[in-house]
């Protein structure tokens, strides 16, 4: 998800920052993996149980590899990018599918792509003060935490039945609430970017050649 990082912590000096095979690093590919079938379930299948399986495996799959990195002291460099591309993938994926379901109006779906297309053009600007990334923000943290809540809720929310007629209402207050601090973390990283530039000198550029 850009501006929010991924739970995987800078590795340590005892151990290697490239491995590739570890637990949480096969954890990261598992939630990927299972994009496409989600996919498959939502919009081809219309299997809205089974999908909302795999959004369950895959939100259990995320918090253990943050936790088990860290257990394991199998943090990485890869890691630092498969957890945070999985979210990122996750969260305009699932908004997509909605969309084509007519679960979520699309207007909506396009504010989350848009902060997250918006956000990502900060990265440019930041690299030329010598920057990779701004400070995670709590609040971007909840609100991918909030929408990530909200997407099975309101999956459940299809299902004719009296479990349907509870969660549907639950998901939309996870989705308003998540949407809602989507935005004011995006003005928030804006503001810290814009701070940046005006305190922060141009890093020199290195001449090629």
């Amino acid at each position: 998800m850009a501006g929010e990082q991924s739970p995987h912590q800078a590795p340590s000096a005892a151990t290697p920052g490239d491995r590739i095979l570890t637990v949480p690093n096969a954890l990261s590919v598992m939630r990927l993996a299972l994009i496409p079938v989600f996919v498959w379930l939502v919009l081809f299948e219309k299997s809205d149980g089974w999908a909302f399986v795999v959004l369950f495996v895959s939100g259990v799959s995320d918090w253990l590899d943050g936790k088990l990195a860290r257990l394991l002291d199998q943090s990485s460099r890869i890691g630092e990018l498969l957890d945070p591309a999985a979210d990122r993938l996750y969260v305009i994926v699932i908004p997509i599918c909605f969309g084509l379901r007519d679960i979520v109006p699309w207007w909506l779906i396009g504010v989350i792509i848009a902060r997250d297309v918006l956000l990502f053009a900060t990265a440019p600007l930041l690299r030329s003060r010598g920057l990779l990334a701004l400070p995670v923000l709590y609040v971007g943290k909840a609100a991918t935490f909030a929408l990530m809540s909200a997407f099975p809720w309101l999956l459940v929310g299809q299902l004719d039945s009296v479990v349907g007629t509870i969660c549907y209402p639950i998901g939309w207050a996870f989705l308003i609430w998540g949407v809602g601090m989507y935005v004011w973390s995006f003005v928030l990283y804006w503001a810290q970017t814009i701070l940046v530039i005006r305190h922060m000198p141009p890093v020199p550029r290195v001449p090629v050649g």
